[in-house]
């Protein structure tokens, strides 16, 4: 190895250590960082992600949401933030207001066309996430939530490195055993990262009739709850399917604000319980 190499291998140690130091003081002024997600595809993990960040936001909780799904971000258009553009403060990134008290931070507001694919490998990935952590002026919040893509792989595995001890995570399913296999996977991934589970919530259990509001289990129901007892986990709660909550989606309406006396947004201010357990917790210490 020559002096030239080790040379550059303590500079970039250097910065490493800078950049880190940097993230620390960001997350310093962040009380609770709860990743949201799934060992698989599909589930409405967005969805569930976005309505958990607004019940918060509506509890009185000044409340981030990060997503670092860097290939499909769907946040910026559930919560109708697709023609916001990102503003800059000195070296600060300033993260997109939605209201008082939630800011929202995604790789959508950086695309110049939504249609276009970011094929982008691991390490570019990891430094567009550490930079959501370190140059976005979160400023002081109760909780940050973030959105994690389907998988157990780089962008999961790089925040929770990134943040050294997050809170935990809350990990989202569908009842159905296809689901559940890939999503025991996500649970096992936090385990060995020794990353606590928050708890599971059941998405897409039933289905809400808009006519008489009957819940028809079409894609049965209660497979979420077993694993979470199987696993020794906190179970959060069931999500049934509502043609609402398509619409909000795709009206960018959040579904917890619109529809907040529908049984479906009650289960999001049920599943939000344990949350804001951490924050009276961390309050009364």
């Amino acid at each position: 190895m020559t002096k030239q190499t080790t040379l550059k291998q303590q500079d970039q140690k250097q910065q490493m250590e800078i950049e880190q130091g940097q993230i620390r003081d960001r997350m310093s002024q962040i009380k609770h960082k709860i990743l949201v997600l799934s060992g698989k595809g599909g589930v409405g993990k967005s969805t569930v992600a976005a309505n958990l960040a607004v019940a918060l936001s509506l509890a009185g909780k000044s409340v981030g949401l990060l997503d670092i799904d860097i290939h499909g971000p769907s946040i910026p258009k559930i919560l109708n933030l697709e023609d916001k553009k990102l503003m800059t403060f000195g070296d600060a990134i300033m993260p997109v207001p939605v209201s008082a008290n939630l800011v929202v931070m995604s790789i959508g507001f950086m695309l110049q066309d939504r249609d276009n694919p970011v094929i982008w490998r691991g390490p570019m990935k990891y430094q567009m996430i550490k930079q959501f952590l370190k140059d976005v002026e979160w400023g002081q919040l109760d909780y940050l939530i973030i959105d994690s893509p389907p998988g157990t792989g780089d962008e999961p595995l790089s925040v929770v490195q990134l943040l050294d001890k997050p809170d935990g995570a809350v990990v989202v399913t569908t009842p159905q055993q296809v689901a559940l296999s890939d999503v025991r996977k996500g649970i096992s991934f936090c385990r060995s990262l020794n990353l606590p589970v928050i708890g599971v919530i059941e998405n897409m259990s039933g289905f809400v009739c808009p006519k008489c509001g009957e819940i028809t289990n079409i894609f049965k129901s209660g497979g979420g709850e077993n694993m979470a007892i199987e696993m020794n986990i906190p179970f959060l709660g069931r999500i049934p399917i509502d043609p609402q909550i398509v619409h909000a989606c795709d009206s960018g309406e959040p579904y917890i604000q619109q529809y907040s006396q529908c049984q479906v947004a009650q289960s999001f201010n049920e599943a939000i319980k344990p949350i804001l357990e951490l924050d009276k917790n961390k309050n009364e210490k």
